[in-house]
């Protein structure tokens, strides 16, 4: 039976029918956290990769995302002793067997699985050398012609390739340029020549050359200051591999590791779908096993090296969009359009520009606008084909290729972003959900924690510092980097497997002392918030027009001002692509009303436009759109021999003067939204210390709020567009309760908020929520600073918690309904500190056997006695060693200090910020789980007299530990790539634990 009678009819799991989020409390696989798995070859231990995804499974991950790795067929170390690439490779029938069975696990364990659609980064697969869908090189010789300006014989790298164009140029002037220095991929500084040309010059000379290579030319002598050039270009299959594998055993197609494919047309898509239907869905389980849990097809960040971005098709496809011919302007082009991203140090040896006023990079714009092209087709034809499958597309768009990433974002199911090259920047993704959004893509995924440097030392409390970015930034799905195989694996000894040699984190798994004790915790907080951030659409205040010729690979920030993040609007970046989606219309004054309706368009002095996107903006702002010219007018986008200069000129100078078009001073933008009438949908007011980002979603009767805080703790404000029924989600215990404290006024909801710094917080509006939790008859309309805590029992009955250490006689409670309620504590007692600690050390050690990687750890035990929480770099015997944590402490309750005869209820405890997880107990009763940001909970139902016991679990960082055995690692037959070597790191349980007494005060609303 083949594959596509199989396939037919299969609903589009996840992309077409009906997503399933689940609940807040518990939400459904669409909506957890993923692990990226990486599986080192299929000669593993089958029984293990399917513990392994199981195990993610119970941690509370909803799906893995497959990545068949193969390290040792990239460029960072040789194969080990025993690896077989012809036997194991990717699409073999022993791969198949790997695959089948972690699908089967997947399902087992009732979750997701996606998979790479290749290996490695999956930028290929194993192919024959003669397919066309291979990636193709565009190299290019130059030699200076005698100031005669004749040539004869042959032309310059003849024989390297099919002739595309030769073409002869007059020069001005040349000079020496520095390409400059990475320290990422540690390549050094390197000079190249900058040679100008007279743009008239440019001359094809193609159809002259012979059938031998030889051509005879007689040019017009040239200028006083310069000189003659020759340019030949090559078209050929440079057979570069994303997997660099050589066997030289079958005679296969699996003998020679994995080729890149052609990323600019539809015929390296059609190389991967051919493979794939050959070699993987030939087999009816493995079809019906993906129809049962796939969810994506995937492809990583595009790491492709070459001299020039090129593919046959792009003469033809350049010619259609632009009007003319690409050949002769080949000079232009040879500098800077390989790989921005991977080849930073190495744009090219010669970099020509024109002598006109845009130095020729009217061409480059058409140049690189069909390089897009032809990526859209790509990625159209693996979209349509995944689909066709009940599957759906997943792919870091465009990363790191020369052009613009928000062209071709809407063209994928589930585009991805990544952490690092982001680095953590909110504006960068804004610069990615904008588009996204705008094409009502449910999913914006991103490849998260793969931070140099930072391998069995990154802590959970950093991690959900990224993670929260990118939620501010509008991601809503984090694909964890990632887990591990956690067996045997050749020339490897105990942890196992390490990804990427140790160079980028993580290796998550069992051998973590965090595993089980930290990560379930954090796991089921970021399932929770992508629960919110799932639900409904986007609502984003202001779109920033933006175009650039090629996104730079590290996201700089583009609007530099504060003002608008101060104010909370919200914004994302729109290009003209992204203009002419269908969803981008204007009704009733809003831009793409149905997600993520913006209130207004930006275009700052920093933009440039071509004239058929002035046009749209200006059918936009008659359309009623408010348009703002921030900092002064745009400038020119050239294109072609910029013809248009003018023409943009006159349209932006109409646009400028034309109705619902205004303009503001650099600074100055959220003074003039307002003065218009358009404000923030969550308005924020904070210190200057601290930052807010609120992120607001829409479902039907139900508005969603997210908030995160940067920088330090503060008390400051959210101003809410709604003036529904307000909820409080607590993302780490799954809660939802009716809000105590706020105001309504004039169609908004104003909240106070205390967020400390990394904390995030979540809200619901709703009038349907009843049955949800006790909806109270009345709310608080002030409440003292005393009030530490409080809980709706019924719709009428509210009980409040206020420190005993609160200023007695000044606590009140003000009610929405006009009462008011004295809540001042009856009775004097202090906070106070535990100080007294005893530890016990779980120390993780490699067994005995270091060639045993099944061992999770040998475990021995150590006791110290603490006055303070330290690090455990500061505690004799513990500055080497990673494990677990057992630190208890022990206080008398009711406390001694009571000054006035009065009730004591219970009391509250306050931790310090959470490292890397943590679990505590109250006299043996386990506490749920804890913000990281600000871990404090109500211990009183848990109290007694007497003597009272505090015990928490901490997990250590697994670095200290391997740092002292490095030397004695072994990671596929190769020695950890971590130069410099790192140093120690804090670990530990470390700050202070404070008990906070309160007495409970019971109000009738």
């Amino acid at each position: 039976m083949k594959w596509e009678s199989l396939c037919s009819g299969l609903l589009l799991t996840g992309v077409v029918s009906a997503i399933d989020y689940g609940t807040f409390q518990d939400p459904a696989n669409n909506a957890r956290l993923k692990f990226r798995y990486w599986l080192p070859d299929a000669s593993v231990d089958i029984d293990t990769v399917q513990r392994d995804i199981k195990a993610a499974g119970a941690l509370g991950a909803g799906a893995v995302e497959f990545v068949p790795l193969y390290n040792y067929g990239a460029s960072l170390a040789a194969p080990p002793k025993g690896a077989d690439w012809a036997t194991y490779g990717f699409g073999t029938p022993a791969f198949n067997k790997v695959f089948k069975a972690s699908l089967q696990a997947a399902k087992d364990a009732g979750m997701r699985m996606d998979f790479a659609l290749g290996p490695s980064a999956a930028q290929g697969v194993p192919s024959v050398v003669t397919d066309p869908g291979l990636h193709w090189d565009l190299t290019h010789f130059h030699v200076s012609l005698p100031s005669n300006g004749s040539y004869s014989g042959r032309i310059p790298g003849w024989g390297s390739g099919e002739l595309v164009a030769l073409v002869s140029a007059r020069s001005t002037s040349s000079s020496r340029i520095m390409n400059p220095a990475s320290s990422l991929f540690s390549t050094p500084a390197n000079k190249a020549t900058r040679l100008t040309i007279e743009t008239d010059s440019l001359t094809d000379h193609t159809d002259k050359v012979k059938l031998d290579g030889t051509v005879s030319l007689s040019l017009i002598n040239g200028s006083k200051h310069g000189g003659h050039h020759l340019f030949a270009y090559y078209q050929y299959q440079d057979l570069a591999k994303n997997l660099d594998i050589e066997t030289n055993t079958t005679g296969t197609i699996f003998d020679n590791g994995s080729y890149t494919v052609d990323h600019y047309s539809p015929r390296g898509a059609e190389t991967v779908k051919n493979f794939w239907e050959t070699h993987i869905l030939n087999d009816t389980e493995i079809v019906s096993l993906l129809h049962d849990v796939g969810t994506y097809g995937w492809e990583d960040s595009l790491e492709i090296k070459s001299n020039i971005s090129w593919s046959p098709s792009i003469p033809e496809r350049f010619e259609k969009l632009n009007g003319y011919r690409l050949q002769k302007y080949l000079p232009l082009l040879q500098y800077g359009n390989n790989n921005p991203g991977v080849q930073p140090s190495y744009p090219g040896k010669l970099k020509c520009v024109a002598n006109d006023d845009h130095r020729g990079e009217g061409f480059v714009n058409d140049f690189r606008a069909a390089l897009a092209a032809g990526y859209g087709e790509y990625l159209d034809t693996l979209t349509s084909w995944l689909q066709g499958l009940g599957l759906g597309y997943s792919a870091q768009v465009s990363y790191n290729l020369p052009m613009d990433m928000q062209t071709n974002i809407d063209r994928v199911d589930a585009p991805e972003c990544e952490s690092l090259a982001f680095n953590d920047n909110i504006d960068g993704y804004r610069q990615f959900s904008g588009a996204a959004n705008v094409a009502q893509k449910p999913v914006i995924s991103n490849e998260m924690g793969a931070d140099m440097q930072k391998a069995l030392a990154l802590p959970l409390s950093e991690l959900l510092g990224q993670i929260n970015i990118a939620f501010a930034g509008g991601v809503n799905q984090v694909v964890l980097h990632g887990q591990t195989f956690t067996g045997d694996y050749l020339e490897s000894t105990w942890p196992g497997y390490l990804s990427f040699f140790l160079l980028f984190s993580e290796s998550y798994m069992d051998k973590q002392p965090a595993w089980e004790l930290g990560m379930p915790d954090m796991i089921n907080y970021v399932n929770r918030n992508q629960y919110i951030l799932h639900k409904g659409q986007p609502r984003t205040d202001v779109a920033f027009f933006n175009k650039v010729s090629y996104t730079d690979p590290q996201l700089n920030t583009l609007y530099t001002d504060d003002d608008l993040i101060d104010n909370g609007f919200t914004y994302t970046y729109l290009n003209p692509t992204n203009l002419e989606l269908s969803q981008a219309y204007v009704s009733d004054g809003i831009l793409a009303p149905e997600a993520p309706a913006y209130q207004a368009l930006v275009v700052t002095s920093q933009d440039n436009m071509t004239l058929e996107a002035v046009s749209k903006v200006q059918e936009f702002a008659n359309s009623g759109l408010p348009v703002v010219l921030n900092g002064g007018m745009p400038g020119y986008y050239p294109t072609g021999n910029a013809s248009e200069r003018d023409a943009v000129a006159t349209a932006l100078q109409k646009l400028k003067s034309s109705e619902n078009v205004h303009t503001s001073t650099k600074g100055g933008l959220a003074s003039k939204l307002k003065a218009l009438g358009i404000r923030p949908r969550v308005e924020v007011s904070t210190p200057s210390n601290a930052t807010w980002y609120p992120v607001m979603r829409t479902e039907n009767s139900t508005d969603y709020v997210f908030v995160f805080s940067k920088g330090s703790a503060a008390q400051g404000y959210l101003r809410v567009n709604s003036t529904k029924t307000p909820y409080s989600l607590n993302s780490w215990t799954g809660e939802r309760t009716a809000l105590l404290n706020y105001e309504v006024h004039e169609g908004y909801t104003s909240i106070p908020v205390m967020l400390a710094r990394n904390q995030t917080t979540a809200f619901a509006f709703s009038n349907d929520w009843e049955t949800e939790a006790p909806t109270p008859v009345s709310h608080a309309v002030h409440v003292s600073s005393g009030v530490i805590g409080y809980n709706f029992t019924t719709q009428k009955d509210l009980v409040v918690h206020v420190a005993t250490s609160a200023n007695p006689g000044n606590q009140s409670l003000k009610l929405s309904n006009g009462k008011r309620y004295n809540i001042s504590p009856n009775t004097e007692v202090s906070s106070f500190d535990l100080r007294d600690w005893n530890l016990i050390a779980e120390h993780w050690e490699a067994p005995q056997n270091m060639s045993d990687a099944t061992v999770i750890a040998d475990k021995r035990n150590s006791t110290h006695h603490l006055t303070s929480l330290v690090s455990w770099l500061d505690i004799p015997g513990l500055h080497n060693a990673s494990g677990v944590g057992y630190y208890s402490s022990h206080f008398a309750w009711p406390p001694k200090s009571v000054k006035n005869t009065g009730s004591i209820d219970g009391a509250y405890l306050a931790l310090p910020q959470i490292s890397h997880g943590l679990k505590l107990f109250v006299n043996g009763q386990a506490m749920h789980a804890l913000d990281f940001a600000d871990p404090m909970i109500d211990i009183g139902p848990f109290l007694h007299n007497g003597s009272n016991q505090i015990t928490a679990v901490v997990p250590t960082l697994m670095w200290n530990y391997i740092r002292s055995i490095y030397d004695e690692l072994e990671i596929s037959g190769s020695k950890p790539l971590l130069t410099p070597l790192p140093g120690n790191v804090d670990t530990g349980f470390i700050g202070n634990v404070k008990v906070i007494p309160y007495t409970a005060h019971h109000i009738s609303l």
